[in-house]
């Protein structure tokens, strides 16, 4: 073996050395850089010589460097970024939807309360301007208050949709550096080299696209990755990047939806589709907790204002005159899906019954099994009505169709409250317009037996014209119930008979309620006759006060509808919330097993820069001894 073969050896040596000293100090730089793959310098003994005393060595070739990189890794912890990034969106939002439902004094349930509280000072001094002003002016802060929350509402959808463009901006400009960073890999894999600082930025690129939408990936032969969205919607192919469109839902527009474009189209992208990131997490607070609460709010304001509307129409005012409606509220609204004929004509929504309404949405097709009648779904729940045709109700809502009618591919979106809120308002503005006073007034005679006095009478139902005088007379004790007396009710030409229980109200065909206190004797009676004096009078404000109690909102009363509807609410944030911190823990886990296996541990790279520095050493002593031998040689060939 030659003095050259020597000197070869040892600078062979010494790249490997260098280029693995390189390397490791590569690593330290970038070792608190996110994404960054540990790299390993790959050595391969050089082919040995033969020579007549046998195989001599070359020493070593360095054959490349590779990345401590696991792909299923990799993609466990993009998958959890994205599911992780969608439950911190939705709970970040929904927090903000629950301060849009204060307790306490600020809250609905309260304000409601103090509206109807003000009718008790007005059934007290009925005549009195000044408690009828104190109604009025709780009226409107109980209106302003219900269009405050449904502005604040609207706040939070224009805050959705600023964050789906600043979130699509960011998903374009990733998408085009992933396109631009698989040609540069391509090119530098065709060198015959993995680039690994630039495998790690693209693996990168893909997690941060991944806290925006969930997406998989394919790579290519030619080391260029693709990924796709949405159930297989091409955004980066190679060196082309598709890209993504904030625009109006078609299905109403005061939403957003998400769109791929295509050349001059846009095509929308179900939410459905979209299994995570924080654009599936906006998305989805959109449809689902924000639309929720608008329908929450709206059937509350809708509920209150029919009600409290019908029993002012029950009273009269001071002038005498049948009440008119103290709130007015936003109108039902029908909503066509992209795609029906436009010639056809929109159902009409008309609310008959607010007690039986739902805080809810519905869709409304044909019903292909029944020409001429639909099919209307509940949204909520997926309850739904077959055969249903024109003029018929469905929870409190009567739907009206028209020609030219829907046809089997027309779809109808329903919403009967989720607008109310938003267009409630005070309608009554004069305090003489309140009908605290009932239409009719009844009177005990002065020649009754019993103790029997009267307390109050409400109207349950509206009384056309001027009532007739009638007479209310107890025949004496009922056979059932025990303590019960029965009565005849005498009103012009019409006889009615029933029994009465003391301590209770006596209600008489549905449209009076008489609270009497007492007990009457046989034959005693009661003269009930129209109202002659309304400023004297406060039956209809005790009804507009006995509300607070009365269960007209969903089957519950005023505050018990409020307390249910921030239970809701914050169920859901809870339930978000827990969401994310389960989410964020699977996150934490996936980066700490990839960081386990392609992280940079610096206490191990501290100590292979001792050993390679000492292998430099001892490559470089190598060089020394060629050195020294081939002096040798040339003082002894000299002589």
């Amino acid at each position: 073996m030659s003095v050259s073969a020597l000197v070869s050896v040892g600078v062979q040596a010494m790249k490997a050395s260098y280029a693995s000293l390189q390397t490791t100090s590569h690593n330290i730089a970038n070792a608190s850089v996110e994404g960054y793959s540990r790299q390993t310098v790959s050595l391969e003994t050089a082919r040995s010589k033969y020579s007549g005393a046998g195989f001599f060595g070359l020493g070593v070739n360095v054959a490349t460097t590779t990345r401590a990189h696991d792909q299923f890794l990799t993609k466990e912890t993009a998958t959890a970024a994205s599911q992780s990034s969608m439950d911190v969106t939705r709970a970040e939002q929904l927090t903000r939807l629950e301060s849009v439902f204060p307790i306490g004094e600020a809250g609905l349930g309260f304000k409601s309360m103090q509206f109807l509280n003000g009718m008790i000072d007005v059934a007290a001094r009925p005549q009195d301007l000044s408690g009828r002003e104190v109604v009025l002016a709780r009226g409107r802060e109980l209106a302003a208050g219900f269009a405050s929350a449904a502005t604040q509402l609207d706040a939070l959808q224009r805050g959705v949709t600023q964050d789906l463009q600043n979130s699509v901006a960011a998903v374009n400009e990733l998408t085009t550096r992933l396109a631009q960073t698989n040609g540069e890999i391509a090119a530098a894999i065709g060198a015959g080299h993995a680039p690994n600082d630039l495998l790690d930025e693209r693996d990168r690129l893909v997690r941060q696209l991944s806290s925006y939408l969930q997406v998989t990936t394919v790579q290519a032969p030619d080391g260029s990755l693709g990924v796709f969205v949405a159930g297989g919607q091409r955004v980066v192919l190679g060196e082309e990047a598709s890209k993504l469109a904030v625009v109006a839902d078609p299905g109403d527009t005061s939403r957003s939806a998400l769109a791929m474009v295509e050349g001059q189209n846009l095509r929308v992208l179900p939410p459905s589709l979209l299994a995570g990131g924080s654009i599936a997490g906006l998305l989805n607070f959109q449809g689902q907790d924000l639309a929720r609460a608008n329908n929450l709010i709206g059937h509350m304001a809708r509920s209150i204002a029919d009600r409290v509307n019908e029993q002012q129409s029950f009273g009269l005012d001071l002038l005498g005159r049948q009440g008119k409606d103290i709130f007015s509220v936003g109108a039902p609204r029908v909503l066509p899906v992209p795609g029906n004929n436009p010639a056809t004509t929109a159902p009409q929504l008309t609310v008959v019954d607010a007690q039986a309404l739902q805080a809810a949405d519905y869709e409304l097709r044909v019903d292909p099994n029944a020409p001429g009648q639909y099919i209307v779904t509940r949204l909520t729940d997926g309850q739904q009505w077959n055969g249903v045709g024109s003029g018929q109700v469905i929870d409190g809502v009567r739907i009206d169709l028209t020609a030219p009618f829907p046809a089997n591919a027309d779809r109808f979106i329903l919403q009967p409250v989720a607008r109310a809120a938003a267009g409630m308002s005070m309608s009554l503005a004069r305090p003489e317009e309140l009908a605290a006073a009932a239409p009719l007034v009844a009177s005990v005679r002065p020649d009754n037996k019993g103790t029997m006095t009267f307390a109050s009478l409400s109207t349950l139902a509206p009384i056309a014209g001027t009532p007739p005088n009638s007479t209310l007379t107890f025949t004496g004790a009922a056979a059932t119930p025990a303590g019960a007396f029965n009565y005849s009710w005498v009103e012009g030409a019409t006889t009615r008979t029933g029994t009465w229980t003391p301590g209770q109200a006596l209600v008489l065909d549905g449209r009076l309620s008489l609270d009497l206190r007492g007990v009457p004797a046989a034959g005693d009676r009661l003269e009930l006759g129209p109202t002659l004096n309304p400023s004297a009078n406060n039956g209809n404000a005790m009804a507009l006060s006995n509300l607070r109690e009365e269960r007209f909102v969903g089957g519950n009363s005023v505050t018990e509808a409020y307390a249910g509807m921030i239970g809701d609410i914050g169920v859901r944030v809870q339930g978000s919330q827990t969401a994310s911190r389960i989410s964020a823990g699977v996150l934490a886990a996936s980066e700490q097993r990839r960081a386990a296996q392609a992280g940079v541990n610096l206490d191990e790279e501290a100590a292979h820069l001792v050993h390679q520095q000492q292998q430099y050493q001892a490559a470089a002593k190598v060089l020394q001894v060629a050195q020294s031998v081939f002096d040798t040689l040339l003082d002894v060939a000299g002589r």
